[in-house]
């Protein structure tokens, strides 16, 4: 007989956040979704299949989770849940195991913050993380959290205040990372899918664009959170690419991006002037890559902050 996979009700939630004396915390950025279409529909964009490894950032209490498992059932996909809170990292396998039971080898929950997680072999290694659930536990080296399984997907409620550097993050730290939806705080959701010539483009929106093709996929409601945020939110999907083709490296590209993007209202002669020694340095940089220095970096597409970066290693 198949047992299938019983979401969490807004009763459910409330319940086992009850048992644990858990009060869901501003700090953490913890709005917990209480609403089963959302999670489904995250999920369906998640769109788990054979082979995949899922990564979720910031599970709680298991909504997501589980609507995740239900959407890869009958397909070998695995599913890692990175969880900062420990008593709700703790608690996660045995929910997963009540309302799961046969995907509960196929998962795993680990307590640790993403921004320190690595892929699994990483030279960086293990440092202060446990996993529990599907494999055996795993203790980290040095100042990373080594995952079990290398991730292929990327499906997360991210904290409002730490959804950018986190997707960036994990774009730099796992190849593997082929895919991926978050929930976002709007704002934050238009920057990310943002293009050149936007006003919301920024330098969250080129260093996304280093990794990843961005789009927006949906609007959330206030609603379907507890407790209620004060913020909108929505969704991005995000599917890797690869990098413009470049000798510079991605941390002298970024250099270039923060320097354009730290005085947006002046010209890139004068915004890079710091970075290049001078203003007029800055110029004869921006003319050898063939962008007119009275631009402004929200102008520039990744491929133009690159070409920039790799002039400056020129003589």
């Amino acid at each position: 007989m198949t047992v299938g996979v019983r979401l969490l009700g807004a009763g459910d939630i409330r319940d086992i956040a009850g048992r644990l004396g858990v009060r869901p915390t501003k700090r953490l950025g913890q709005n917990f979704v209480v609403e089963q279409g959302t999670v489904r529909r995250i999920a369906a964009l998640a769109a788990p299949r054979d082979g995949d490894v899922i990564l979720e950032v910031g599970p709680g209490l298991g909504s997501l989770t589980l609507a995740l498992l239900e959407a890869a059932a009958g397909s070998d996909a695995r599913l890692i849940a990175v969880e900062i809170d420990p008593a709700l990292a703790a608690a996660l396998p045995a929910t997963v195991a009540e309302r799961a039971p046969e995907a509960a080898g196929r998962f795993c929950a680990v307590h640790a913050d993403a921004l320190h997680v690595t892929g699994p072999g990483s030279a960086r290694g293990h440092g202060g993380g446990q996993a529990s659930g599907g494999p055996p536990d795993r203790r980290a080296r040095g100042s990373g959290v080594e995952l079990p399984w290398a991730p292929t997907v990327l499906a997360a409620n991210l904290p409002y205040n730490v959804a950018v550097p986190v997707v960036l993050h994990l774009l730099a730290a796992l190849p593997s990372l082929e895919r991926g939806v978050v929930m976002v705080q709007a704002e934050v959701a238009d920057r990310m899918c943002a293009g050149p010539g936007s006003r919301v483009y920024g330098a969250p929106s080129a260093k996304l664009a280093w990794y990843a093709a961005a789009r927006a996929a949906g609007v959330v409601p206030r609603s379907v959170f507890w407790p209620v945020p004060n913020v909108d939110s929505k969704l991005v999907a995000f599917t890797r690419r690869d990098p413009p083709a470049t000798s510079a490296s991605r941390q002298e590209v970024f250099a270039v991006i923060d320097a354009a993007f730290g005085q947006r209202r002046k010209t890139l002669r004068a915004a890079l002037a710091g970075w290049a020694g001078s203003p007029a340095e800055a110029e004869r940089l921006l003319r050898a890559a063939g962008v007119d220095p009275r631009a402004r970096g929200e102008s520039l597409t990744i491929a133009e902050f690159a070409r920039i970066a790799e002039a400056s290693r020129l003589p």
